[in-house]
């Protein structure tokens, strides 16, 4: 969720409980104000009431309710004077001119108790509140209305106002994503008077000088360490191969040459490997094009014929799809030729590879030894099975690096007496 929204979400929420707060406790002032209200007006209805009785007696034969809202019953002295004036809100049953039976009305209801020619009387007094519970469920409306028109007020400042204030933030983010160490040469920058925004400023591009720096340093390190390494092996294969030609030579010796020449091959592979290993990490390698599998796989087929029918190892080749990504061609060759390669050496006499591309996917399966390898393992640097001591044990961990610099996903697994290496694109 982005911080916008969660900002929204967090104020929507914050301002729904502060809204039903207050709307409980306004709810419930309201209606202490009103009953307050309505208590008066019984207490003053009860002083015309008992003088209008000292006047006229026939009030105080009034048994029942009616429109006077009113009845008086006769009591004995002892509960008079231990009466007291009580208010309560209850239900009546009171039958108007436009009603056919009796229906129940919301009133407050006032019971006191007087005296007239030493004689003693119980009156109570309603008077109604369905006008006041009409009002009362007016306010809870108009409080969802209020919550309603804030969010909606809350809403648009979200896009009006704070989109304005972030926006820096927002663009920062954007270069920020689009950076390459050693393609992009300006650094980020936004136009802002935000102390916030100008910190974070500050602080990201003085990360990305000294990655930059770093990437720099690497670069040459790379640079370097290829040419002063690639130089003496070169010379020294070229010492070695004069060697092997020289007549005098004996056979034991010549057979020890041959051994520190293959040695020495294996060194230029290794140094080849770790360089273009170190590379990808840097990722050094971004000339991306539209490359199409199905091509290269065509291409490395045929470097590896050769290889293939010495072995005599059958290759078959099923295309389900088209695959085309984007990625450094290179790259590309290098996945491709280093998975099969992996299925070639490790492979049997008579031994079988079968290749399948997918629309989204590409599926090598070899024969080999008749057991799994280890899953965990067999992607890390230098990691060689027990079947054979050839190789530099790098080949699998670049296809792992270059899958993870594009975001690709290999995996491996044993099944049906093959081994299986799947490379998912998309």
């Amino acid at each position: 969720m982005k911080l916008l929204n969660q900002t929204l979400w967090y104020v929507s929420i914050s301002t729904l409980g502060i809204v039903s707060i207050w709307a409980v406790i306004f709810y419930f002032n309201m209606l202490q104000e009103i009953k307050s209200s309505i208590d008066e007006g019984l207490e003053n209805s009860k002083r015309i009431i008992i003088q209008n009785a000292q006047e006229d007696s026939t009030i105080l034969s009034k048994k029942y309710f009616d429109e006077s809202f009113f009845t008086i019953s006769s009591i004995t002295r002892s509960e008079a004077l231990s009466f007291h004036d009580t208010y309560q809100d209850t239900v009546i049953y009171m039958q108007d001119a436009d009603d056919q039976a009796p229906e129940p009305e919301p009133v407050r209801l006032l019971t006191t108790a007087f005296e007239i020619d030493g004689k003693y009387y119980q009156l109570h007094v309603a008077n109604s509140m369905v006008e006041e519970d009409d009002l009362i469920k007016e306010l809870l409306w108009d409080v969802i209305w209020l919550y309603l028109v804030l969010l909606v007020s809350m809403i648009v400042i979200h896009n009006l106002v704070l989109k304005k204030l972030w926006k820096p933030f927002y663009q920062l983010l954007h270069q920020l994503k689009k950076f390459r160490l050693g393609k992009t040469k300006d650094l980020p920058h936004v136009s802002t008077q935000t102390k916030e925004f100008l910190d974070l400023q500050q602080a990201v591009n003085t990360l990305l000088q000294h990655s930059i720096s770093t990437f720099e340093q690497q670069k040459e390190f790379i640079g370097n360490a290829s040419h002063e390494l690639q130089t003496p092996l070169a010379m020294l294969t070229g010492k070695l191969e004069l060697l092997l030609e020289k007549e005098s030579l004996q056979a034991e010796d010549a057979e020890k040459v041959s051994e520190i020449f293959q040695i020495i091959q294996r060194l230029i592979k290794l140094n080849k490997s770790l360089l273009l290993l170190s590379k990808i990490e840097n990722k050094q390698f971004l000339d991306n094009q539209e490359v199409s599998i199905n091509q290269a796989c065509h291409q490395i087929l045929e470097e590896f014929e050769e290889i293939a029918a010495v072995k005599q190892i059958e290759i078959s080749l099923e295309e389900l799809g088209e695959v085309k990504v984007s990625m450094d061609p290179n790259l590309a060759i290098t996945v491709l030729s280093n998975l099969l390669k992996n299925a070639i050496s490790h492979n049997q006499p008579r031994g079988r590879i079968l290749i399948k591309i997918h629309p989204d996917r590409l599926i090598i399966s070899n024969s080999g030894i008749s057991q799994p390898l280890a899953e965990e393992l067999i992607f890390h640097r230098f990691h060689k099975s027990e079947s054979t001591a050839s190789g530099t044990g790098l080949g699998l961990a670049i296809v792992k690096a270059i899958c993870k610099l594009y975001s690709f996903e290999i995996e491996y697994r044993y099944a049906e007496d093959l081994h299986h290496f799947e490379l998912r694109f998309f």
